[in-house]
């Protein structure tokens, strides 16, 4: 019997940095029954673009302000998305992939420390050059996860997980999935707190075992 947790999330989705520690909680208690993590990358802004304008900037922050009060996770705001700043997603969503297909169990800690040099340390997470030292700090090495970062493959990957997501209809991030023989169950769309979740990933898992 297959079965795992598909998270689909970005590490650059205030929701996901707020979300961070609940499903961390659920992945744990998954484990526990030998049910597994898989990080899909959702692309919540990709293609690069124009940079932030004054008026969608406040709007990020209060956004920002709003996941901190609900969630209570820390976020850098002074400095936050400077003038001229790109709120381009791909290249964090691809880090992911890219250390999925090289390594899968770092996928999430790399998730966690792209989530807290952005929103944590206000850093440019959209830079290839902190993705490859934050790569590096999760245990993947260096040369070997740049190359594959800028390869056609992992680009191609990346978008594969986009068309993924939307061939499902999943419109907001976080969102948590369980599988079990294909057949997908929907934990969550949207932040939920661990009290909520815990009961519904046990009965998930429950059901599994006497399956």
């Amino acid at each position: 019997m297959q079965a795992r947790l598909l998270y689909v999330m970005d590490p650059m989705c205030s929701w996901c940095w707020g979300f961070a520690p609940v499903v961390e909680s659920l992945a744990e208690q998954a484990r526990g029954a030998g049910v597994g993590l898989h990080l899909v990358a959702g692309g919540l802004r990709t293609g690069g673009g124009a940079a932030l304008e004054a008026s969608t900037r406040r709007s990020i922050l209060e956004h920002w302000q709003a996941v901190k009060e609900a969630t209570g996770q820390p976020f850098k705001f002074d400095g936050a998305l400077p003038e001229g700043f790109v709120y381009d997603t791909e290249p964090a969503c691809r880090a992911l992939v890219t250390a999925r297909h090289l390594d899968a169990p770092s996928s999430w800690p790399l998730a966690k420390l792209i989530q807290q040099a952005f929103y944590g340390e206000g850093r440019d997470v959209t830079q290839a050059s902190v993705l490859v030292e934050l790569a590096e700090r999760a245990g993947l090495p260096r040369i070997e996860f740049a190359e594959a970062f800028d390869s056609a493959e992992q680009h191609l990957a990346t978008r594969a997980d986009f068309t993924w997501v939307q061939d499902l209809g999943i419109a907001g991030f976080p969102t948590l999935l369980a599988e079990r023989n294909g057949q997908l169950a929907l934990l969550t769309n949207g932040y939920q707190p661990l009290g909520v979740l815990a009961p519904l990933l046990g009965r998930w898992l429950e059901r599994g075992a006497h399956a």
